[in-house]
């Protein structure tokens, strides 16, 4: 890890006044599923204006392949090899395992710089009253849900606003009436009308479009529908639907799959242009940064299609693999008058640079060693650009996997603690970014190279043990 207290020191002076940041965060979104991207059957008209006015970041990373170690990964400004954060563990009876109060986040960053800080959406890192609610991680105002697992529901019984239950009566897990993401947009909107006299960090964590596939009967569901009038119903299991047997893990079943995924999409989109809306209308745009991006890959659960949508474009994998389908995100920034309109970098950046960035835009120090690495000069096109040795990423789930980028080369780790033995393979993403051709055997040293990268760049965690031997001395 590194100290970011230099490096903020220089940069502090570039934006002299404290603009409000706004970072909308989609869940398992595709790098693929965007209309500037290529995407042929959903239209995203205000994120493609986002491009065409802001920087679209070509080789940008999410924090992980599942939620809550992403999230994690944002919020601490560490990978996970070293963020507290590093799996979807679960908490009874609702809630994920919490973080530590005591960890450097990017809200308590933001407060200590003079911002009011929001967080609205998905949370996943802790219940209320636990160590890693909302509250005890920066965020003043929060509404949404708390727990991840009770996010696959899109109309579920009750959300939280802070730490009180609201409860929604249109909903009562057999009765579809209120549609929670409209509901945490309304309180989206409303903080940035509560806050435009004052400089705002605003945490957008959507929870579109992950599956269920469940939308608004109305004019977007409509035109989708009419696109895809043949569709293959996607039938759910026992406990799936909502009922009086409903499990709130499950998934319900969908009539139309694709019209309904197309829709979600592109109410993304919506709310998108709602706050666009919302920034000029309180003159705001001109002092407001915003950063849209994926929390992951596309997700291929609930009856979702992503090779029909070709969400992942040319890559290849999905949400859960560390393949650049499941981690390379897409990423734009809008920043008027800063940000040079239409153009693309492909500086090569994370989740874990977020915080440092948002730090240094508010000119605020930070002297705790993290991973991230400001990229505010890529943003302003001036000054000397840090740029990092190397990526990494660790994944919990199918026997163990792990990633790292470094320059052009990108190395994948298999059955890290699995049955089999470990699986090595090496890929050239500046000739094959889809990684189709594994040049371990043919590179041994670049790849035992690579493979010490993996080994330096993990520390243990009591809770989220990854080697053979931590998993083994965790069960003595």
């Amino acid at each position: 890890m590194i100290s970011c207290q230099s490096e903020v020191k220089q940069e502090e002076q570039a934006s002299p006044e404290k603009p409000n940041i706004i970072f909308i965060l989609a869940d398992d979104l595709g790098y693929g599923d965007l209309g500037f991207l290529g995407q042929e059957y959903i239209e995203t008209p205000n994120i493609d204006r986002l491009a065409k006015e802001g920087m679209f970041f070509s080789d940008f990373y999410s924090g992980s392949t599942v939620c809550a170690p992403s999230r994690s990964s944002f919020l601490t400004g560490m990978h996970t090899g070293h963020t507290p954060i590093r799996g979807n563990s679960e908490v009874q009876p609702e809630g994920q395992f919490p973080m530590p109060d005591s960890v450097l986040t990017v809200a308590k960053v933001m407060k200590q710089a003079g911002y009011v800080t929001g967080a609205f959406g998905k949370w996943g890192l802790g219940f209320i009253g636990s160590t890693g609610e909302p509250a005890s991680q920066g965020f003043e105002e929060f509404y949404g849900y708390n727990c991840q697992r009770y996010a696959h529901r899109y109309y579920p019984a009750y959300l939280w606003h802070n730490d009180e239950k609201i409860d929604l009566p249109g909903n009562d897990w057999t009765t579809k009436g209120d549609y929670a993401p409209d509901l945490i947009q309304e309180k989206t909107l409303e903080f940035i009308d509560e806050n435009k006299e004052n400089p705002f960090f605003l945490f957008m964590p959507i929870v579109t479009p992950h599956a269920e596939l469940a939308a608004p009967d109305d004019e977007i569901m409509e035109k989708y529908r009419a696109m895809f009038p043949d569709e293959k119903p996607y039938v759910a299991g026992n406990g799936a639907d909502y009922g009086p047997d409903m499990r709130i893990p499950g998934y319900q079943s969908q009539p139309y799959p694709h019209a309904t995924f197309a829709a979600m999409v592109e109410r993304i989109d919506r709310y998108v242009g709602e706050v666009l809306q919302k920034l000029e209308s309180n003159g705001l745009s001109e002092n407001t940064v915003i950063i849209f991006t994926s929390d992951n890959g596309a997700h291929r659960e609930g009856g979702a299609d992503p090779e029909f949508f070709d969400s992942n474009g040319k890559f290849r994998g999905f949400k859960r693999d560390l393949y650049e389908g499941g981690v390379r995100a897409p990423m734009i920034a809008w920043w008027p008058n800063k940000i040079k309109a239409g153009s693309t970098t492909d500086h090569v950046s994370a989740f874990w640079d977020l915080l440092p960035t948002f730090a240094a835009i508010g000119g605020e120090k930070i002297t705790k060693s993290i991973d991230g690495i400001s990229f505010l000069p890529t943003l302003l096109g001036e000054g000397n650009q840090q740029k990092h040795e190397f990526l990494y990423w660790e994944f919990h789930e199918q026997g163990g996997k792990q990633a790292v980028r470094q320059g052009n080369w990108k190395g994948v780790k298999l059955q890290v603690f699995g049955s089999d033995e470990p699986t090595l393979e090496l890929y050239d993403l500046s000739k094959d970014p889809g990684e189709t051709q594994n040049l371990a055997s043919e590179n041994p040293e670049k790849m035992e190279e690579l493979k010490a990268l993996m080994e330096q760049s993990h520390t243990q965690n009591p809770i989220f043990s990854f080697y053979k031997e931590e998993k083994e001395s965790a069960t003595k």
